[in-house]
């Protein structure tokens, strides 16, 4: 029986599709499955579909002040730094996220010198996940590498933090097509899934899981990995191996 309660949790989702609105986004039709678990949980949910909005390319936090006309990420990085969890969902092109993929990914490098009111990284404590979908191989490849930007930025990492679907090598419909060129299909494309199903269920919660502990422990003990205390002298057990 369930005891646990998600409700003081947020989450974001950034749809990095290369399509504006409204089209259509089969990465949106996958984080749906994600989004509705969180409901259900009582979990605050917001979304960013980032092609819809007017982000400059570049690593420092307002690129306004080097030589953009404009940028609306200073914006959106109050709602996604406002999230216990940050889910990257993306397409598969040629083999690799997609670009806007890319700019999220530099625009958050672009934050990580901040600091939190311990001394630490400014994504300490925050929870990191992927959900990626596509036409040909690439999903683990994908997620290696966001994964890996993640946390390397201060962002925590869970088991099982990504989830993905993957249609027939070559074109074809793609996850949550009701019809393909002009035909009506028998179901949605991927809907049945079991494997995505799962991964998409166990990706969700072991972010929750984490985030929930992390939150309630009020994040990472600062001893040991506060950049301000580094500054100002502390070493903790660190013994330069020059004076030895």
């Amino acid at each position: 029986m369930k005891n646990i309660d998600f409700s003081n949790l947020k989450v974001i989702y950034v749809n990095c599709t290369l399509k504006k609105s409204p089209e259509i986004s089969h990465t949106s039709h996958l984080i749906d499955v994600s989004k509705t678990i969180m409901k259900k949980e009582k979990v605050t949910v917001d979304e960013i579909r980032l092609i819809d909005h007017r982000v400059a390319s570049g690593v420092y936090p307002d690129m306004t002040e080097h030589g953009w006309d404009v940028d609306e990420w200073p914006a959106l990085f109050k709602r996604i730094i406002n999230a216990d969890i940050l889910i990257i969902g993306t397409p598969i092109w040629l083999g690799e996220k997609s670009s806007e993929a890319q700019k999220l990914i530099e625009r958050l490098y672009a934050m990580s010198g901040l600091t939190n009111d311990k001394g630490q990284y400014l994504f300490y404590g925050k929870v990191g996940g992927n959900i990626i979908t596509g036409n040909e191989d690439g999903v683990k490849h994908c997620a290696m590498g966001m994964l890996y930007s993640l946390q390397h930025v201060g962002y925590s990492i869970p088991p099982q933090a990504d989830s993905g679907w993957i249609g027939e090598v070559g074109p074809g419909p793609s996850y949550g097509d009701k019809e393909w060129k002009g035909k009506k299909l028998e179901k949605p494309i991927g809907f049945d899934s079991d494997f995505t199903n799962r991964n998409t269920t166990f990706m969700t919660y072991n972010l929750l899981h984490l985030a929930s502990m992390l939150k309630a422990n009020g994040g990472y003990p600062k001893y040991g990995n506060s950049r301000e205390d580094w500054d100002n002298g502390e070493r903790w057990e660190f013994d330069n191996p020059e004076y030895r």
